[in-house]
C-alpha cells in the first residue's frame, strides 16, 4: 500500500475568513498561525503506510502512554514555499528534505516514507492553502513536515504505529528591520551531539539537548550558542540550530566538515554551490575554536555567518565566551556574507535564474 501512497484532499468545512486571514498575514511572526489544513497519514507494521489525506488543521487525540511522550521518537523537517513575481508558487529543494527526512527516519527506527509521497503531501497541501502564501518582503509559508512514534505502549522498541504529518504557517521576515548580525555565545559545558549518536539526523531530542546551552546564551546577551565536539571539545560543529561558514582574509570559505555529528543542512548544501558560483574557493574541514578566536582577533577571518531555513543567512557579528569575547572584524555584514545571501534569496523569489533546478513549481 505505502509504494502509491497517495493525499486525498477532504477541505475544512470552516476555513479562516478572507478578513482573518488578511489580518495574520499582515503581520504573521513566525510559527504562531496556521492555514486551513494539514497533511496525515498512517504506518503500522500490518498494514505499511495508509490513510493519507489532507484535512482540517486541528489537534491530535493521543493516549498518554503514546510512545513519542516516553522515548522521543520524532522527526521533523523545516521548508519554505514561496510566492514569485508572476504569483505562482514554488518550494526550494523539496527533494532533499526528502532525503534527509528518509535519513532521519533510519536513524531513529521509523519507516521510511517514500519520496514520492513525502512531496505529494507539500503539492496538496499548498494548493489548497495558497492563499495562506505571503507576498512582500522575505514573507514565506513554513512548512513543518514531522513524524513520530503514535504507539500507545510503553515497552522499549520502536513504535509499531506511527503519524506522519505537515503543518504550514506563514512566516513574515526574519529581520524585519533589516538584518541585524548576532553575537553568539560558546557553550564550553555542553554539547550537542557525540559520534553514533543522532546529530545527523533532524530529531526533536537534539533541539531539546541545546535549549539549556541557548538559555545560557540568552543570559549572556547572546543570540545563539555554538557547539564543540563532544570528544576533544575543540572542534566547531554548528550552532543550536543553523550551520556555519567563515571568510578568511585571502576570499577563501570553510565550512566544518560533515562527521556525522552535525546535521547536513539543504541551506548549508546550497552555499557550497552559491559561493562556488560567486568565484569563491570553499572547503570543508575540520575548523578549531582557538582558530577562530586567534583568527577573528588577527583579522584572517574577517566574516562568519551562520545558515538555516528560517534566517537564511544571519552575519556573526561576535564569539563570547566565559574568560573573554572577540569581534569579527568591524562586526558587520561582510561582502561575500551579503553577496551569498542576495544570491539565495533571488533565486528562491524567483528574482534571478535557477540554474542548479532548485525551484519546484507547485501551483
Amino acid at each position: 500500500m505505502s509504494a502509491d501512497l497517495q493525499f486525498t484532499v477532504e477541505p475544512t468545512t470552516q476555513p479562516a475568513s478572507d478578513d482573518q486571514r488578511a489580518a495574520i498575514l499582515a503581520n504573521p511572526g513566525f510559527g504562531q498561525h496556521f492555514s486551513d489544513h494539514m497533511a496525515i497519514a498512517t504506518w503500522t507494521k500490518e498494514n505499511g503506510w495508509h490513510d493519507a489525506r489532507i484535512t482540517a488543521f486541528g489537534p491530535l487525540e493521543l493516549s498518554p502512554a503514546t510512545a513519542v511522550f516516553h522515548y522521543a521518537q520524532t522527526i521533523f523537517e523545516g521548508m519554505k514555499a514561496y510566492r514569485h513575481p508572476d504569483d505562482s508558487i514554488h518550494t526550494f529543494r523539496p527533494e532533499a528534505n526528502a532525503a534527509r527526512f528518509a535519513r532521519s527516519a533510519r536513524r531513529l527506527a521509523l519507516p521510511e516514507l517514500p519520496e514520492d509521497a513525502f512531496l505529494d503531501s507539500l503539492r496538496r497541501l499548498i494548493e489548497i492553502d495558497r492563499a495562506w502564501v505571503p507576498s512582500g518582503g522575505e514573507t514565506s509559508l513554513y512548512l513543518r513536515p514531522f513524524m513520530f512514534g503514535s504507539d500507545p505502549f510503553l515497552g522499549v522498541r520502536p513504535s509499531a504505529q506511527v503519524t506522519y504529518c505537515v503543518i504550514a504557517s506563514p512566516a513574515g521576515s526574519y529581520f524585519a528591520k533589516g538584518v541585524k548580525p548576532v553575537r553568539i555565545w560558546l557553550s564550553e559545558e555542553y554539547t550537542r551531539a557525540a559520534p553514533g549518536g543522532t546529530g545527523a539526523a533532524k530529531t526533536g531530542g537534539n533541539y531539546a539537548a541545546s535549549l539549556l546551552a541557548q538559555a545560557e546564551a540568552a543570559e549572556q546577551g547572546c543570540d545563539q550558542v555554538a557547539f564543540l565536539d563532544a570528544i576533544e571539545r575543540k572542534w566547531i560543529e554548528e550552532l543550536g540550530g543553523m550551520n556555519l561558514y567563515f571568510v578568511f582574509d585571502d576570499n577563501s570559505v570553510v565550512t566544518p566538515e560533515l562527521s556525522g555529528t552535525i546535521l547536513e543542512g539543504v541551506t548549508r548544501d546550497s552555499i557550497l554551490k552559491l559561493v562556488t558560483d560567486l568565484g569563491y574557493h570553499v572547503t570543508e574541514r575540520r575548523i578549531s575554536i582557538d582558530e577562530w578566536r586567534d583568527g577573528a582577533a588577527s583579522g584572517r577571518i574577517r566574516e562568519v555567518f551562520a545558515c538555516g531555513t528560517a534566517a537564511v543567512i544571519t552575519p556573526v557579528a561576535s564569539l563570547k565566551w566565559h574568560d573573554g569575547e572577540v569581534q569579527v572584524a568591524d562586526g558587520e555584514a561582510g561582502q561575500i556574507t551579503s553577496a551569498v545571501r542576495s544570491a539565495l534569496l533571488d533565486v528562491q523569489y524567483g528574482r534571478a535564474a535557477d540554474p542548479h533546478g532548485w525551484m519546484t513549481r507547485i501551483c
